[in-house]
């Protein structure tokens, strides 16, 4: 993978903001990644390879740039989400994800499992919970991702959530399906290759044709 930083100052870089942004006394060092830290840039490599977008792949090879805000906040999710599960290191993962939620906006818990082949567009405002995910997810800005009655949905592959669109509760959502602009799926199935646009009072589904082409 081609990064705009080696491998240790990526990691002393990461460090610097955990402990600028936390002065609690507790000093995150390098040490306390070292043992996840080659396994968070493999799943960031992979997740990466697959997106058929110059700023993510060129010349055959994935493109990390700590200075793009789409790129860095989908590191740290890596970054929270493998510390949590590699070592249970809660103090660690929490200082992660909450500098994710101060530096870009976004509240994707360390505890969350998105899929292994995702991408975040401008993902301002946006929060994901503990939904069952699928490869090939784009969310964009404003997006929720929640239960309803401690319920929570199941999404199947190639999902586009537009801007300020939501899925809560008891939803199966089929592979290949977006949600427009603003839209809200609540207590409801959606059938692969949909279209939903409006909300629980005011909505009609069309028949979606092919997606976007930004995976390999």
């Amino acid at each position: 993978m081609r990064m705009s930083l080696t491998r240790e100052r990526l990691l002393s870089y990461l460090c610097a903001q955990l402990n600028s942004f936390f002065p609690d006394g507790s000093l995150v060092k390098p040490e306390h990644m070292e043992n996840s830290f080659d396994h968070i840039l493999k799943r960031v490599e992979y997740c990466f390879s697959q997106v058929n977008n110059k700023y993510f792949r060129s010349d055959g090879k994935a493109v990390f740039n700590h200075l793009n805000g789409d790129q860095y906040a989908m590191f740290l999710y890596f970054a929270a989400n493998t510390v949590y599960k590699d070592n249970n290191h809660v103090e660690l993962a929490t200082k992660i994800f909450l500098l994710n939620k101060y530096l870009h906006g976004i509240d994707v818990f360390y505890e969350v499992e998105l899929p292994n082949i995702f991408i975040f567009v401008h993902p301002l405002s946006t929060v994901l919970g503990r939904g069952n995910y699928s490869n090939y997810f784009v969310v964009y800005q404003r997006c929720n991702i929640g239960s309803n009655h401690d319920i929570y949905p199941c999404m199947g592959e190639n999902l586009i959530m537009h801007p300020g669109s939501a899925i809560l509760g008891n939803c199966k959502v089929g592979d290949n399906c977006r949600l427009a602009t603003g839209s809200l799926l609540l207590d409801m199935d959606l059938e692969e290759n949909s279209i939903y646009i409006g909300n629980p009072s005011n909505y009609f589904i069309k028949k979606a044709e092919a997606l976007p082409n930004i995976w390999l």
